[in-house]
């Protein structure tokens, strides 16, 4: 587990390099052909583990349910986020994945509700849900170099 979480550790950076070296503008913005920005898809990142870690597990989520709803699967970008928006979520980038670490030490993921996932993986522990997070999380750094490309082309 240990190497799960610092697989996800070291793209969290990845993540916020691309966080706080984007220009704000690009960073919300939705280049043509695309329906999110960089913005969402690292808030995106954030949220995703609240659902597929604690919520399957039966356990309260670690962060505001309001930034849960706002950026989950099947939700796209409405409008710039406040700053305290930006602050929150920038600090979750690495507070919560050191929460998962401490919560799972202390086997708080012990009650795991199955899950199929849109790519047909099933998720039948919390092992399973921090495997596939790593996953998950590197599509979507894949998805803000597709749109530093796109902006590039753009801007």
């Amino acid at each position: 587990m240990e190497k799960l979480l610092d697989i996800a550790l070291k793209n969290r950076k990845i993540l916020q390099y691309y966080l706080l070296k984007t220009q704000k503008e690009d960073l919300f913005k939705v280049p043509k052909g695309f329906n999110n920005n960089i913005w969402w898809n690292i808030a995106h990142v954030v949220v995703t583990p609240q659902l597929l870690v604690y919520n399957l597990s039966g356990l309260d989520f670690t962060i505001e349910e309001e930034l849960i709803n706002k950026y989950r699967k099947g939700t796209f970008p409405e409008g710039k986020p406040s700053a305290e928006e930006v602050e929150k979520i920038t600090e979750y980038l690495f507070s919560t994945l050191e929460t998962i670490k401490e919560d799972y030490k202390q086997g708080k993921f012990n009650n795991y509700k199955e899950y199929m996932t849109s790519p047909k993986v099933v998720l039948q522990s919390v092992q399973d849900a921090l495997s596939f997070n790593v996953f998950h999380e590197g599509l979507h750094l894949g998805a803000i170099l597709a749109l530093k490309k796109a902006l590039a082309t753009e801007n």
